[in-house]
């Protein structure tokens, strides 16, 4: 199970970059755990969980849900 890490002010834990990840769901399912993790840290989305778990709360997160 995932578990978010929530910080003092849950509003302000969102972050977004200038550019929004371009990557396709193939891209997730190959990615190594240490750039998912990066990435969601990028965006202020820290979680933890197995890399299966945090490779779909990424996908559920940044693809649109024809892209699933």
């Amino acid at each position: 199970m995932v578990s978010y890490q929530v910080k003092e002010k849950p509003w302000a834990g969102f972050k977004m970059p200038l550019h929004y990840p371009r990557y396709k769901k193939e891209d997730y399912m190959k990615m190594e755990e240490w750039k998912v993790d990066m990435l969601l840290k990028e965006y202020g989305l820290p979680c933890k969980g197995t890399l299966q778990e945090k490779r779909a709360y990424a996908m559920t997160t940044f693809l649109w849900p024809s892209q699933l």
